[in-house]
């Protein structure tokens, strides 16, 4: 086995090193989620944080790690009476993002359940993690259905698994440790509230500590043994400090005075449910126990806020993560918290109180998004183009170069349902339907492989004409492994929605460009609801670019959106032709996941020779690749040209206009995108 890196030997990441401590200190703090850039130490810390983790007794044998002193009386294994304790270090165990449910929970053999009545069980890694260290890298791109059986493991402190009423039970209490680099996609918020800590970590940028962190590095890879041995000693003396604050953790006082702090600060940030202020309780119990005091204090409520509740706060995935420190102290204070400084001295608080991973920048203002651009009388402002002639001084408001300053999105809504047709077979989502492993039963075939969802009636029906053959006794079903029956089921998946955004002069008004950026700001909520990828094509002037290559983080491709520039010419065959080679790619790397085009455009297409035949063409080319779109039409004013129609016809889409984007609109518009294309 490798000599993991110690744990006392990594640089900086206070917040980091303090929220496993504590979860080591109190497992019942809930785990702690790691957000942060790659490269930041995350999974080094991790590992080396099993080291420092007390020795556990199990029962010999027990595939399931039973305490000899209290087994558990459901033990698969078991029962475990006056059984001989042996001591073992405690595990790590690692979920791969790939891992699938039955490597997770463990599988029961069905064909020796059904036709011996055996309960043949093999445990997962949630068995393994019993009384250890579950850690999850890269958590946010774990399917949801895993990280929902994960997370109810961790709550409850038991794995069920149960296949065509056949059920198996075993505890399963673990410090769950999640990481994840945002930039891939955020989690749900309904799962970021099951972390009990959340901490960010970023790369250093002070010279002298980074240059510390790369000679530490290269003498551990140079001689891992010696570099441990030389922090041997500081290792132990965490170690020791870790089994002292378990044991003084049940001693420690929480007064009536500082659960109402707790409750008035989760009460002043507005945090859904009361998981947060049971977890920032026993967070604040863990600080206390872990700087050898009995009593909690207003520091610890402090501290234990900044690391249990930024990630609650996060309503969407637009939402900036992080609390307002100011008005935390000022929730303190006036909930009867002294915490023994001057109310004038801005400092946060002693020993690293910081950010705790927060960052104190709270949530930005909202920009109201509102125009105060007076329209034209002939109503057809939005569509004066906005490049000005080349030497002409720049009109105000306008950067040199002929192009608008970005404008704010107006308020994001809730959209009509976009989906491709047919049956897909790609990842787990919400869109477009797809042949899963989880959803309603549509049929059944012959296993190939591993039985893992039993159709029985269609067992039943194979095995009944065999009967007779078999020698059936009385009323007895004799079932083999041909008659097994696998279910095909029906669910849905996430899809590539690809944007094609027109960001030339025709849509560059102001008014026009804010409700424009507010309907694909909608889409994009909307995607990350459905756990789709998106990507960001924009298409202004002479060329088009990828703005935002595919990725799961749909914050980003909002941030992308709103510090759009707009003006120019309108290549419009240039942003289908780019999208076209963002899709052949994309195929190459996920076969599986279906795109859907969708083009925000008015349908005007100006630059170069014949240019709306060109864009004509690059959108049959789409059409023959069989590519599912829709195309929003963000014409206005009185007279319509109708040119975005005419796009959505060549690309076999349909076009719906921002109005009939919204949920409330005409029912049933949009249901199939690509009806309007198979019917002509």
């Amino acid at each position: 086995m490798s000599t993991p890196y110690p744990f006392t030997a990594i640089v900086g990441q206070d917040d980091l090193r303090l929220g496993l401590l504590l979860n080591a200190v109190s497992p019942a703090v809930g785990g702690v989620l790691v957000r942060g850039e790659k490269g930041t130490a995350k999974s080094t810390a991790v590992r080396a944080l099993a080291a420092l983790m007390p020795e556990v007794s199990v029962v010999p044998g027990c595939r399931f790690s039973c305490d000899p002193a209290s087994p558990d009386p459901a033990c698969p294994d078991g029962p475990h009476a006056d059984a001989a304790g042996v001591p073992r270090p405690a595990r790590t165990v690692e979920l791969p993002v790939g891992a699938s449910e039955d490597r997770l929970v463990g599988a029961l053999d069905i064909e020796r359940a059904l036709s011996e009545g055996v309960k043949a069980f093999e445990p997962g890694l949630l068995a393994d993690a019993h009384r250890g260290i579950l850690y999850v890298d890269e958590v946010n791109l774990l399917h949801d259905h895993l990280v929902d059986l994960l997370l109810d493991a961790a709550a409850m402190g038991a794995s069920y698994v149960e296949r065509e009423g056949v059920s198996v039970r075993h505890a399963a209490r673990f410090l769950l440790v999640g990481t994840m680099n945002p930039e891939e996609g955020e989690l749900r918020p309904q799962l970021l509230d099951r972390f009990g800590l959340t901490v960010e970590v970023s790369a250093s940028r002070d010279t002298d500590e980074r240059v510390e962190v790369v000679r530490r590095r290269l003498a551990y890879d140079d001689d891992p043994e010696g570099f441990a041995a030389r922090w041997a000693e500081e290792e132990g003396a965490l170690r020791e400090r870790i089994a002292a604050a378990r044991a003084l953790l049940p001693r420690v006082v929480l007064g009536d005075g500082v659960l109402r702090q707790i409750a008035a600060t989760c009460a002043a940030f507005e945090v859904d449910g009361m998981r947060a202020d049971i977890v920032m309780a026993r967070t604040a119990t863990a600080l206390a126990a872990w700087a050898g005091r009995e009593e909690v204090t207003a520091d610890d409520v402090r501290q234990a806020a900044l690391l249990a509740l930024p990630h609650r706060r996060r309503r969407n995935p637009f939402d900036a993560p992080g609390l307002d420190e100011d008005k935390l102290d000022q929730t303190l204070d006036e909930a009867g918290g002294d915490r023994g400084q001057d109310d004038d001295d801005p400092d946060p608080g002693p020993d690293g109180g910081g950010d705790g991973g927060g960052g104190g920048g709270g949530v930005p203002p909202q920009a109201d998004g509102e125009d105060r651009t007076p329209p034209r009388a002939d109503g057809g402002a939005d569509d004066t183009p906005s490049q000005a002639p080349e030497g002409a001084p720049d009109a105000p408001g306008r950067p040199a170069g002929g192009e608008q300053r970005p404008v704010a999105a107006a308020e994001p809504f809730r959209t009509k349902t976009l989906s491709v047709p047919g049956l897909g077979e790609g990842a787990a989502g919400r869109r477009s339907r797809a042949r899963t492993e989880h959803g309603r039963t549509t049929g059944s075939r012959r296993p190939e492989g591993a039985l893992t969802k039993l159709h029985l009636a269609a067992t039943v029906r194979a095995a009944a004409p065999h009967q007779r053959v078999r020698g059936r006794v009385g009323r007895g079903l004799v079932v083999r492994r041909d008659d097994l029956r696998q279910a095909t089921r029906e669910g849905r998946e996430g899809n590539l929605v690809l944007f094609v955004v027109d960001a030339s002069g025709s849509m560059a008004a102001r008014q026009r460009m804010s409700a424009v950026k507010g309907a694909v700001l909608s889409l994009l909520l909307d995607a990350y609801q459905r756990r789709d990828k998106v990507g960001l094509v924009t298409f202004r002037g002479r060329e088009a670019e990828v703005a935002l290559p595919p990725t799961s983080s749909v914050d980003a491709a909002a941030a992308r959106l709103e510090s759009l520039p707009t003006g120019g010419r309108t290549p419009l065959a240039a942003g289908l032709l780019k999208a076209h080679d963002v899709l052949r790619v994309e195929r190459l790397r996920d076969p599986s996941r279906r795109p859907l085009l969708v083009v925000v455009t008015d349908g005007r297409a100006t630059g170069g020779p014949e240019p709306v035949a060109l864009a004509g063409r690059a959108g049959r080319l789409h059409r023959s690749e069989g590519t599912a779109s829709v195309v929003v039409d963000c014409e206005t004013g009185y007279v319509r040209l109708g040119l975005a129609g005419e796009l959505a016809r060549e690309l076999g889409g349909t076009a719906v206009t921002l109005d009939e984007l919204r949920a409330d609109a005409i029912a049933g518009l949009v249901k199939d995108v690509t009806a309007a294309g198979r019917a002509a």
